[in-house]
């Protein structure tokens, strides 16, 4: 029985590194989108809803690490793994900014093939594309940093970071 709080106490550990990290840059992405935004009348999502997708973005880096395919080349040098990791999220990324768009216009949309259609053709792709340059960005340093701390450790990573863990200098 004791084993099962451990289990969750170390599921959740294994969490919050990449959840606290999407956290902030979906922070980031909401305050770019504000300011691109402002005086148009399109709501920006509050911190509540950025809350909830960087939990689920964060499980699901930890669900997609698990996955045969997603560490394909860990042997090689780190930049295999880390373009191949940086594509794949952003793969997802793509469809889910897409499809939080699509949402938000199949709102006030009578079907989803309106609201697609409508989308598509009204959509600001210069303002979605430059939001999803902002998130590939944003995945790819998230990418680099898990990578180094895969092969050096969590633990040096950190003390590189931020110094020696007891606060005296080695």
């Amino acid at each position: 029985m004791s084993t099962l709080p451990g289990k969750i106490k170390h599921e959740l550990m294994k969490a919050l590194p990449p959840t606290l990290f999407f956290f902030f840059i979906l922070h980031v992405v909401t305050l770019i989108r504000a300011l691109m935004i402002k005086g148009t009348g399109i709501s920006v999502g509050t911190s509540g809803s950025v809350l909830i997708a960087s939990l689920i973005l964060g499980k699901s880096v930890l669900v997609a690490d698990m996955l045969p395919f997603i560490n394909r080349f860990p042997d090689k040098p780190l930049i295999w793994n880390v373009l191949w990791k940086t594509l794949m999220y952003a793969m997802v990324a793509l469809v889910v900014h897409f499809l939080e768009r699509l949402y938000d216009y199949w709102k006030d949309a009578p079907s989803l093939i309106v609201a697609n259609h409508k989308l598509i053709t009204e959509i600001n792709w210069p303002r979605f594309w430059a939001i999803q340059i902002l998130l590939v960005t944003l995945i790819l340093m998230y990418c680099v940093i898990a990578e180094l701390a895969r092969v050096i450790g969590h633990r040096t990573l950190k003390t590189i970071f931020f110094g020696p863990l007891n606060g005296s200098r080695e």
